[in-house]
Order: C-alpha cells, then sequence, then structure tokens
C-alpha cells in the first residue's frame, strides 16, 4: 500500500463518517471536533502502514529522536478535551495513557523484544480498551466512542511499539506478498470448516441469513476490517504473540498463549462468562496467529479476521 492509496482511503472513511453522522443528526462544532480528532488519529496509525512511508518516518525519527512520536495521539486528545468535554481529570488521566508506554519501552530501546517493559506497556495500552475504561474519555458523540477509543488506543502502541521502540517483526506495514491469497483463503476455509459445525452443535451461532444485514455491509465491513481486525491483530499478534515468542523462545509457545488470551478476552460478552465464545475466539486466535507467523505479517490474519467477522454477521445470529 503506497501512500496516496492510504489517503484516499482515509478521505474515503473519513467522508462515510462524516455524512452518516449528519445523516443521524450529528452538527455542530463539539461533533467537528470528534470528527477531527478521530480523521487524525485514524491517519496517524493507517498511513504508517504504507511501507515506504513507515520506513522514511523511521529514519526521520532515528535522527531526530523517536521520543516525539507520541505528541500527536496525546495533541488529539488534548484537542478533543479542550474542544468536546472541557473535563481536565479526564485530560490527565489520558495524557498519562499516552506517555507512559512511551516512557516505559524508551529504556527497553535497542533491547531485544520481550522486556518486562514491553509487557507492561501493552498492558497498560489494552486493559483500558478491554473493560471500556478509555470510553469515559469520549462521551461524545456516543457514536464516535468505541472507534476513538480504539483509535487513542492503536496510536498510542504504534507510537510506543512501532516507533519509538522499534520492535522487531510486528508486520505492521501492509504489502501484498507471494502466496497471500492462498493463505487467507485457505485458513479462513479450514476455519469455517471447523467453527460453524462446532459453534451449531454448542448453540452459539444459527443460520440465519438475512437481506437487511447484506445491505449493511457497506458500513459494517470497512468498520469491522479498520477498527475491528486490524486493532486486534496488531495487539495480540504483532505485540503479543510476537513478545511471547521471543521471550520463550518458541513461535508455538507464543501463537497458544496468545491465542488462549485472545479467547479469554471474550469472555465477558453476554452471557457471562461466555465460555462457549472463549473456545471459538481462542481456536479463531491460533489460525490467525499462524497465519501471521508464517507470513511475518499482519495483513492475511487482518483480512481472515474480518471475513469471519463478516461472515457471522451476515450468515448467523
Amino acid at each position: 500500500m503506497n501512500l496516496p492509496t492510504a489517503v484516499a482511503i482515509w478521505a474515503a472513511m473519513v467522508g462515510l463518517a462524516a455524512f452518516v453522522g449528519v445523516w443521524n443528526g450529528l452538527v455542530g462544532r463539539r461533533f467537528m471536533i470528534a470528527l477531527g480528532v478521530a480523521a487524525a488519529l485514524f491517519a496517524f496509525e493507517f498511513f504508517l502502514a504504507s511501507p515506504t512511508f513507515l520506513n522514511r518516518v523511521q529514519k526521520i525519527l532515528r535522527t531526530r529522536g523517536g521520543t516525539v512520536a507520541p505528541l500527536l495521539p496525546l495533541f488529539a486528545l488534548l484537542i478533543y478535551a479542550f474542544g468536546v468535554t472541557g473535563d481536565w481529570r479526564a485530560m490527565l488521566i489520558g495524557a498519562a495513557y499516552v506517555v507512559v508506554p512511551a516512557i516505559l519501552v524508551a529504556g527497553s530501546t535497542g533491547k531485544a523484544g520481550g522486556t518486562w517493559e514491553d509487557y507492561v506497556s501493552v498492558l497498560i495500552i489494552w486493559l483500558p480498551l478491554e473493560f471500556q475504561w478509555m470510553y469515559r474519555l469520549f462521551p461524545y458523540p456516543p457514536q464516535l466512542t468505541h472507534t476513538l477509543a480504539v483509535l487513542l488506543a492503536v496510536s498510542t502502541a504504534v507510537a510506543a511499539c512501532v516507533l519509538l521502540r522499534r520492535l522487531e517483526g510486528i508486520g505492521y506495514a501492509v504489502d501484498w506478498r507471494k502466496g497471500f491469497g492462498w493463505r487467507v483463503l485457505l485458513t479462513f476455509g479450514i476455519f469455517a470448516a471447523i467453527a460453524i459445525p462446532l459453534g451449531s452443535r454448542m448453540h452459539f451461532i444459527a443460520w440465519d441469513p438475512t437481506f437487511v444485514r447484506v445491505r449493511s455491509l457497506p458500513l459494517f465491513a470497512p468498520g469491522i476490517l479498520l477498527f475491528t481486525a486490524w486493532p486486534e491483530e496488531f495487539l495480540f499478534r504483532g505485540l503479543l504473540q510476537n513478545l511471547f515468542s521471543r521471550t520463550f523462545k518458541n513461535q508455538w509457545a507464543g501463537l497458544a498463549l496468545a491465542s488462549v488470551i485472545f479467547g479469554l478476552s471474550h469472555i465477558f460478552h453476554a452471557p457471562y462468562p461466555n465460555w462457549k465464545y472463549v473456545l471459538l475466539a481462542t481456536i479463531a486466535g491460533l489460525f490467525y496467529g499462524h497465519a501471521w507467523m508464517k507470513t511475518g505479517s499482519l495483513l492475511p490474519g487482518v483480512l481472515v479476521h474480518a471475513l469471519v467477522d463478516t461472515s457471522w454477521h451476515v450468515l448467523f445470529r
């Protein structure tokens, strides 16, 4: 993915969000600021997925110091706090959320991945999002609360782990290589052959395709791809599985442990505790993680993840 392509996709998504917001009656200064902050955070994380742009930024930061990397997420958060909520307590909490992971990993720069600072920084980024504590930072508009929280979390992780820490092996840049297509189709097909009978037998899913859900795909599919599949694969495969594999010096141990944690992260879905979801998500994590492990790129796992979630949305309940 070159930078012009990334900019075109970014502009289309921001334009779509603005249209949907106005369609739903969201107008005025506060909405424009919230949308602008979301657009800035999305640009920060998405443009850096362009390999040439990422390499260029990393070279600049190598000579001028990578400690400036967290400044854009921090400024975006401050603009939202001053322009939308005026809540200085939330502003301070959000600033700490952005800055502390960067401070932690700064001490590990140049070291092999898997230091205690790496793990603590990932926990600081992930747990507030997992338990929805981050939602309090972005109360308006409620339609953007989840998206803004995800964008801030991913941007914070990119600044700390990709730009400042320069953790190896994440596979963050989007580049399509030979064999990726077959990897995606094969992984999705085998997982579907396992998950559909198992999920049906456990009464977790039921066949129920509807035209209403098909009509929602133009909004649903890009949202799932960019704001669910990409962030989760970045966290659980690019960061956690990567770190576990380096700590235990074993790729399969990293795959198993990251997949179990990925599964357990779904336990809070109703009805709690949702062990059926945990089991199926753990199996899915094994397939997503295997795709990352074999390709060294987040992209194949992201596409499989998005296909699974989209198929579930359209064909099952």
